[in-house]
């Protein structure tokens, strides 16, 4: 999607046809994590959990992906010692009581993509709790200052900023590019959609020729702490995962953030849905 410019922000009026199909897929993504989180228990493995993911996104009509399902357990969710891209994969690590847990998936559904993640916690405990707390300061800056239309590098450094301020780390830094969002974009359907090291191929094709347009514009399609990212939000739809990591404990979340370009500063750039687990937690613990 290069240019976003009949989006209206959910609070403003109605989301046109195609956001509506996006905000579809993500709910659908939601769902499928809450489920599966739901029937997580000690001894499972991170491959089976992985696998969960799938088969019931399957069973939807989920037939293409973005990336195929990951699940993290343990210090796995703050990529404790992460050097190679194979290390992201699914493992036979099993999951037990007291264990912080991401399950992350990138479904495609009717041509809409999605890319979610899932923090949880098999039981209490109290560093992952506060970090899903102080994961919504960063869900209001990030949006605050692409409303601003700050540099997109520069954004990155005030959340790298506002971790340190936290007490945290940035586990983002640990993924390809040191990314903290990329584009997304409708994807054509086909009955046949192959997969490379996890990823969609038609995805990443279209990942590559948005880079190749981006570049020769001035603007890539990958939000990291590098030049190539030294410039104001590009309207489209991103999926954006700030990422935090504690002492062998990580979280985040990961959902689309709309930009347009709408000169109304509340319309140029809005989350797609409020209504997600991480956004009603947070607003449930504050009515308590």
């Amino acid at each position: 999607m290069a240019s976003v410019t009949s989006a209206t922000s959910p609070g403003a009026g109605e989301l046109t046809a195609g956001l509506r199909g996006f905000r579809e897929v993500q709910r659908l993504a939601y769902a499928c994590a809450e489920a599966v989180a739901a029937q997580l228990k000690p001894g499972v493995t991170e491959r089976a959990a992985a696998r969960m993911q799938r088969e019931w996104l399957r069973e939807r009509g989920v037939r293409d992906w973005f990336h195929l399902p990951f699940a993290w357990f343990g210090d796995r969710t703050a990529f404790a010692n992460f050097r190679v891209p194979l290390q992201f994969f699914p493992t036979h690590r099993e999951l037990e009581p007291g264990m912080a847990f991401i399950l992350d998936m990138a479904p495609i559904h009717n041509g809409y993509t999605a890319d979610i993640g899932y923090s949880g916690c098999l039981g209490l405990n109290p560093v992952h709790d506060r970090l899903l707390a102080d994961l919504e300061a960063h869900r209001e800056l990030i949006l605050r200052e692409v409303r601003e239309r700050r540099p997109l590098r520069e954004i990155y450094e005030d959340v790298d900023r506002l971790m340190v301020r936290q007490g945290y780390a940035n586990r983002h830094r640990a993924y390809p590019f040191g990314v903290i969002a990329h584009k997304v974009d409708r994807v054509r359907q086909r009955r046949w959609s192959p997969t490379l090291f996890g990823f969609g191929t038609r995805s990443l094709r279209g990942l590559a020729s948005d880079a190749l347009h981006g570049h020769r514009d001035g603007w890539s399609p990958l939000w990291s702490p590098y030049s190539f990212s030294d410039h104001p939000p590009q309207p489209g739809l991103w999926a954006v995962e700030p990422h935090l990591g504690f002492r062998g404990t990580g979280a985040k979340f990961e959902e689309i953030l709309v930009v347009t370009d709408s000169k109304d500063p509340q319309e140029s750039a809005f989350w797609l849905d409020d209504d997600l687990p991480h956004v009603r937690r947070r607003q449930e613990e504050k009515a308590a």
